[in-house]
């Protein structure tokens, strides 16, 4: 179980440790989801119009996009902007998880309450969430930049990019979309962290299934917490995209049309006035196929490497006692 657990067999581990299985859980988590990824942001930034009868994007259905994208830019673009991407998610995965054991931890010694429940769970999933978005969203930001542009491309590289951005848009462009990721990851981790503790509680393995069940039970219980916490929690990641890719219009053009927002108010409008309530779930499909996928293996691994580190410090106990 994640979290700080005094009756967990072994000593707790530290918040390195944590750290550590994070940022290795999100490593290798994002390498095998990425192309998903790249899908549901193309979705999120096509632009529709409701004054005509049918969809009048390039991207119609998750594989019809696939195939689009292989033929057009190649088997490689599905991992456009993956190492802002992978740095993203170690950065992400290692603040996040030992904010959260640190959180738990406090709860523990400063509180009544057992942090071991759901509740607790859910409020410190959710400020873990909230501390790793303000340190990796610049990270964010590039990886959106990378994953929308098509061919030719804009920024060749993550040095150039960065430096493109900070001369031509200023510092503050690297936070665009933050207000509405703060508002959203809050509930949307918060969400994750719950449902995965209130499946876990419900799916308890038999007892002769040993590690192997334990790490199954981990990954369907953290898929299912990702559909229900991404479906209700969507819409802010759609506008977050939206902003995020503000004045980058010319590597739009030919996706389709191009919008620039004057922030996170006149996108909810204008979204709503000209795509209708369906612009506010373009991508979900996509999303949460990424989303069982991404918040499965993330608890997967990350409960896989707790294990391991635990299983050396056990070792390396019992040698030091030789």
């Amino acid at each position: 179980m994640v979290g700080y657990d005094p009756g967990a067999q072994g000593a707790p581990l530290a918040a390195e440790e944590a750290a550590l299985a994070g940022s290795a859980a999100g490593m290798v988590t994002r390498a095998i989801i990425n192309p998903l990824d790249v899908i549901k942001i193309r979705f999120q930034l096509q632009i529709e119009s409701l004054s005509t009868a049918r969809p009048t994007g390039k991207y119609s259905g998750l594989f019809q996009a696939s195939r689009c994208i292989h033929t057009e830019e190649g088997l490689s673009a599905f991992w456009k902007g993956h190492v802002p991407a992978q740095l993203l998610s170690i950065c992400y995965g290692a603040v996040q998880f030992a904010s959260f054991e640190c959180l738990t931890r406090v709860v523990h010694d400063m509180t009544p309450f057992d942090s071991q429940t759901s509740g607790v769970h859910f409020m410190c999933g959710g400020l873990a969430a909230c501390s790793a978005t303000v340190v990796c969203q610049p990270l964010d930001t590039l990886r959106t930049r990378f994953a929308a542009q098509g061919e030719p491309k804009v920024y060749k590289k993550l040095t150039h990019a960065v430096r493109t951005m900070w001369r031509t848009e200023g510092v503050l462009t690297f936070y665009r979309g933050l207000s509405p990721t703060l508002i959203a990851v809050f509930p949307y981790a918060g969400l994750q962290f719950f449902f995965y503790n209130v499946f876990k509680r419900l799916l308890t393995p038999p007892p002769f299934a040993g590690k192997s069940g334990e790490n199954i039970r981990s990954l369907i219980c953290g898929s299912g917490a990702g559909v229900i916490s991404k479906t209700i929690t969507y819409p802010f990641d759609l506008f977050k995209k939206r902003l995020q890719v503000g004045g980058f219009e010319e590597a739009r053009v030919h996706f389709g049309q191009v919008r620039r927002y004057r922030g996170l108010a006149d996108c909810v409008v204008r979204i709503a006035k000209e795509e209708g309530v369906r612009g506010f779930s373009k991508g979900l499909s996509p999303s949460l196929v990424k989303s069982a996928l991404s918040t499965g293996l993330t608890f997967f691994w990350y409960e896989f490497f707790l294990n391991a580190l635990r299983d050396l410090k056990e070792s390396r106990g019992v040698k030091d006692k030789r």
